[in-house]
């Protein structure tokens, strides 16, 4: 690519002065806000704990850049918007992503350049994906300072669209696209994210599903024997090998149900009371039922809830599938199921606003180490909303606002010979809340 660094930039003059821009600063960095993400880090070791776990074949004599110096730059340009290795090619002098890499920004040689980072994805082993995935299982326990009374673990596979020949994508005639299946996992109540898997782009079997959930539980259960765990998902999910594992595991689940023509003559008696009702009152009309129903490949019957809504246009069934025997009916729909929807904004900020979808290795294993990857700068971002924004403006935001108001900011890095000084815009918008997450980083961890 063509060096512009010496060539000015010309704009439209102001008041007869000329105004020019030139490359030619290489101590100015967009991206001051690495250094939240630098503190994170020293305080929960996520990243620390995933270069200690693989194995480094390389010959130490010809390595410039340690695994933890790889891990902490590719995470961290993933978090800050740079989701391509290309990327590290024009990143690897940045004064502040050296700096968050734990080098010093001018007696250190540069980060690693796209070839280095690449050989990395793809050198890695099964049993190191299999060691990094409860490394990630393990760190969503960490993140607990006491024993939660309740876990919600929300599952939901989402379409990863692949434009190469990656190995084991296949084409899916829902999405009408070859794609992978990455099925994610997350921590209902907090937002927290227990685990990512690739998968080939087909619906996911029960097979499969138990496998995952007997690794995540397993460790859950160590950790937290006396936690209630429940599981909330599609109708994907509503097949009777999981439900009979569940129900032999003491695991309680809520999951959406299809529905079909013994479901539909089972919820007449409401159906006819909302579409009367709604005649009567002439507004929309919402009401519950719970009734017993097995499916011919069940092993026994299991409770089925019912919501029917009347509107002066239709009248609506939704079916919902569940273990729990006492909670009502209107509360295991509208307070439990519906409260997955949430996870939608879960897997938004992992996929849409941290590109983890960017899966263009041929390589699966390499795929999916790239998915870990984009998993723990999921945790990294989470941590800094939850823990540095709370009672914020940006308590609540995307990942992508977050990243543009708290992330990419410009900074001047001046070197000295005892300290090294970050010069931010005085007329930076968020300075209050910037100062105030420094302040909570420098008073130790938060549980």
């Amino acid at each position: 690519m063509k060096d512009h660094s010496n060539q000015p930039l010309l704009f439209t003059s102001l008041s007869k002065k000329k105004i020019s821009a030139v490359f030619d600063d290489g101590y100015v960095s967009s991206d001051a806000g690495v250094m939240f993400l630098r503190e994170i880090e020293r305080q929960i070791g996520l990243i620390d704990s995933v270069a200690k776990t693989i194995q480094d074949k390389r010959h130490s004599a010809y390595i410039d850049h340690t695994l933890r110096d790889l891990l902490f730059q590719r995470t961290f340009q993933i978090a800050c918007g740079y989701e391509d290795a290309n990327d590290s090619d024009f990143l690897k002098s940045d004064p502040l992503f050296k700096i968050a890499a734990h080098r010093d920004p001018v007696e250190d040689p540069d980060l690693a350049s796209q070839p280095t980072i690449s050989r990395l994805e793809n050198a890695l082993t099964k049993k190191d994906l299999y060691r990094i995935a409860n490394i990630l299982v393990d760190g969503f326990i960490r993140s607990y300072t006491h024993k939660p009374k309740v876990i919600v673990l929300d599952l939901d596979p989402t379409d990863d669209i692949c434009h190469g020949h990656q190995q084991l994508a296949l084409f899916n005639g829902y999405v009408d696209e070859y794609c992978y299946m990455p099925l994610h996992i997350y921590e209902g109540l907090s937002g927290k994210l227990v685990t990512a898997v690739l998968r080939p782009g087909k619906v996911p079997t029960a097979r499969e599903i138990i496998t995952i959930l007997k690794r995540v539980v397993k460790k859950l259960r160590d950790a937290w024997p006396n936690t209630l765990f429940i599981l909330r998902a599609d109708s994907h999910f509503a097949k009777p090998e999981i439900m009979d594992w569940l129900e032999q595991n003491s695991l309680f689940y809520v999951f959406g149900l299809a529905k079909n023509p013994v479901l539909q003559r089972l919820s007449e008696p409401t159906v006819n009371q909302v579409r009367a009702l709604q005649k009567v009152l002439t507004k929309k009309v919402r009401r519950f039922a719970s009734f017993s129903y097995a499916a011919g490949t069940w092993s026994h019957p299991r409770r089925v809830i019912l919501r029917a809504e009347a509107s002066p246009a239709e009248v609506d069934n939704r079916f919902i599938l569940t273990n729990f025997q006492e909670a009502s009916a209107q509360y295991l729909y509208e307070s439990v199921y519906c409260a997955r929807g949430k996870m939608e904004q879960m897997i938004k900020d992992h996929k849409t606003h941290l590109k983890s979808d960017r899966t263009s290795c041929h390589s699966f294993l390499a795929n999916q180490f790239r998915l870990f990857l984009h998993s723990i700068a999921y945790v990294l971002l989470h941590y800094l909303r939850t823990h540095l924004l709370k009672g914020t403006k940006l308590a609540k935001a995307q990942f992508d606002t977050i990243r543009l108001k708290l992330l990419k900011i410009g900074a001047r890095v001046e070197i000295l010979k005892t300290r090294i000084k970050l010069h931010l815009p005085s007329s930076y918008p968020f300075q209050a809340i910037f100062a105030r997450c420094c302040r909570l980083l420098q008073s130790g961890p938060s549980g």
